[in-house]
């Protein structure tokens, strides 16, 4: 009988020593994003995270998140960076493309960069769902995020250490090399 497979497995830690951390946060439902980003704060202290190492930059809303995440992933300044929005339903489409275009527009920037962006954008119905979710009874989606982000800047950066190995360069190098595209 053939011997079962074993591949490797790659996971990232959940340990902040050493990384950078970028918060981007929607000024527009604060009553949510602020506790959505005390939750991720709380997060990235837990992981062992010093002021030093976060920095939080404010936008006007979940709109205009990607730009402003996208600019701050292109320095290469930061291993990750945490995006914190919230979007209500109202009584017109315009929730659709805000939804829709902030999200596209996050994942292209992720992309476009090699720099985790973590997607922690509510999009709910009701204040009363959001408020569950920046919190309450779901927990706090923004602690979630905290170590989402510092588990993807792991991640990234033992790939980029077995690609470096794999094609001889170093680490360093490779990981600047992925920050920069």
């Amino acid at each position: 009988m053939a011997e079962k497979l074993k591949p490797a497995n790659v996971r990232g830690g959940l340990s902040a020593a050493g990384l950078r951390i970028g918060v981007v946060a929607s000024q527009f439902n604060s009553f949510i994003t602020d506790r959505l980003l005390a939750g991720a704060l709380d997060a990235l202290q837990q992981a062992g995270a010093t002021e030093e190492q976060i920095q939080i930059v404010r936008v006007p809303g979940s709109f205009e998140l990607p730009i402003v995440a996208k600019k701050l992933a292109a320095s290469g300044q930061f291993d990750s960076i945490i995006c914190v929005g919230c979007v209500l339903r109202g009584e017109t489409s315009h929730y659709d493309v805000v939804v829709s275009e902030t999200a596209r527009g996050i994942q292209l920037a992720q992309l476009d960069t090699g720099v985790p962006l973590i997607f922690c954008v509510l999009t709910c119905d009701t204040l009363e769902q959001a408020i569950d979710r920046a919190g309450l009874k779901s927990g706090n989606k923004g602690y979630e995020a905290g170590l989402a982000a510092v588990e993807m800047a792991q991640l990234v950066r033992k790939i980029a250490a077995k690609s470096g190995a794999a094609s001889g360069g170093s680490t360093k190098s490779a990981s600047r090399r992925g920050r920069r595209r």
